[in-house]
């Protein structure tokens, strides 16, 4: 009975002095997530004393008065991770896009057009080596098809982020195709079929198909020192997010025009530049290497979907679907 007594004294006593210790704290500014995480945290340094009390035959095991004593609270794994040094990271990069054949509505209510122009071939707009180099120097980033990453680890180990990227992609019809058409045309050639070209169909989201995305990213180590220069891991992401594409068309001899790009730059108005016409969602996966302390390479195959709509052109919008194959390759460090 003396020993059942002893561990509820103990155990009480414990109890009291951690909530009085947690409730002392709240008297200081901090945040909800980190009111959050002391919460957690209290919880955990009190489960000891609360096993001790309960596990056993309490009238026979011996007392052990160190078992019984507070022990110092975890760390909780978020608020750790949150903590941690090189705990963000940053990359830019380049790649090459492939689209699927898409159809492309467009609707022209002022001239009387409503047609659907049919598995139109499309190809990206990679710059030359000289020409990216000296985008990169001279801060133009949308010259290039430039790829932005930007993330926060939420784990000690690393092995979980979540981040921000922007794949300036670049989308152009392809000339001296020939597709099938549906609809009606008054102000262009008639017939069930229309010749690409300069002056009849010039369909472009040339500066650019901009995916802006939100992710979750998942690392996982293969070979090499972890975390240490020559450490390979397995890197996939998951996301989904916005297309804030510039529309750059003439269509049957009309061009869409909206203004230089230092006016009216983003993202309502259908003069703006920029314009939030649709969503996206994607995966890819690829290899990150370590070269050198914390800067990286890594390189990434992407699958993502577009849904695009009223997509500015002359006196009217386009709608479409995209389905796009990306290969990115970039350098990033953390911090």
């Amino acid at each position: 009975m003396a020993t059942t007594v002893h561990r509820v004294s103990l155990a009480a006593k414990a109890w009291s002095t951690a909530i009085m210790n947690f409730i002392a704290l709240f008297k200081y500014p901090m945040s909800k997530p980190f009111k959050t995480h002391l919460l957690l945290a209290a919880i955990i340094s009190i489960l000891p004393c609360t096993v001790v009390f309960a596990q056993g035959n309490p009238d026979t095991a011996p007392v052990n008065p160190a078992a019984s004593a507070i022990q110092p609270p975890s760390k909780d794994k978020v608020g750790l991770a949150l903590q941690d040094e090189n705990n963000w990271y940053f990359s830019w990069g380049y790649s090459r896009q492939q689209y699927a054949p898409s159809d492309i509505h467009v609707s022209q209510p002022g001239l009387g057009n409503d047609f659907t122009v049919h598995q139109a071939a499309a190809s990206d707009f990679p710059s030359s080596v000289q020409d990216t180099v000296q985008s990169f120097f001279g801060l133009d980033f949308t010259n290039p098809q430039e790829n932005v990453r930007v993330g926060k680890f939420m784990n000690p180990e690393k092995t979980f982020a979540i981040e921000f990227s922007l794949d300036h992609s670049k989308y152009n019809v392809d000339y001296n195709q020939t597709v099938p058409v549906s609809g009606t045309i008054t102000t262009g050639p008639t017939g069930s079929s229309l010749s690409v070209n300069p002056q009849n169909f010039n369909y472009a989201l040339h500066n650019g198909l901009n995916h802006l995305m939100i992710n979750a990213v998942w690392l996982k180590h293969l070979a090499g020192p972890e975390q240490k220069p020559g450490d390979l891991q397995l890197i996939s992401r998951a996301g989904a997010g916005i297309l804030l594409p510039h529309a750059d068309n003439t269509i049957f001899g009309n061009e869409n025009q909206v203004g230089p790009k230092n006016q009216n730059i983003c993202c309502f108005a259908s003069n703006d530049w920029w314009q939030i016409n649709g969503w996206t969602a994607g995966v890819e996966v690829g290899v990150r290497y370590t070269v050198y302390k914390s800067i990286y390479l890594e390189l990434t195959q992407k699958i993502a979907y577009g849904a695009l709509r009223s997509v500015p052109v002359y006196q009217g919008t386009a709608d479409q679907t995209i389905w796009m194959s990306e290969q990115v390759l970039s350098t990033g460090f953390l911090f």
